[in-house]
């Protein structure tokens, strides 16, 4: 069966695929999951940071157009990168 899009995504669709892009290399960039190209997990908490970042206003950009568990679900997201990325810092100046 062909299931081909009646209508084209919108610009808010686009922003919800980079925001799951741009939180998956967060948790890489925070040494949580081995990188997408080379398998390793390395971390790099300056551009964990700026990844984070960059998704905390995706959200911002999108969370109109969200149902409100889907909001939620989001905000969960950041609060849980941010709180990893505060932890992982700890770590490295500890």
């Amino acid at each position: 069966m062909d299931e081909t899009p009646t209508t084209a995504p919108s610009v808010y669709d686009h922003l919800a695929a980079i925001l799951d892009q741009m939180a998956a290399v967060s948790w890489q960039k925070l040494g949580l999951q081995p990188d997408m190209v080379t398998g390793k997990i390395s971390a790099n908490l300056d551009e964990a940071k700026i990844a984070i970042d960059f998704c905390a206003q995706i959200v911002s950009a999108i969370e109109s157009q969200l149902e409100p568990s889907d909001l939620r679900q989001v905000q969960t997201l950041i609060r849980d990168l941010r709180m990893n990325y505060v932890q992982k810092r700890s770590e490295a100046n500890a």
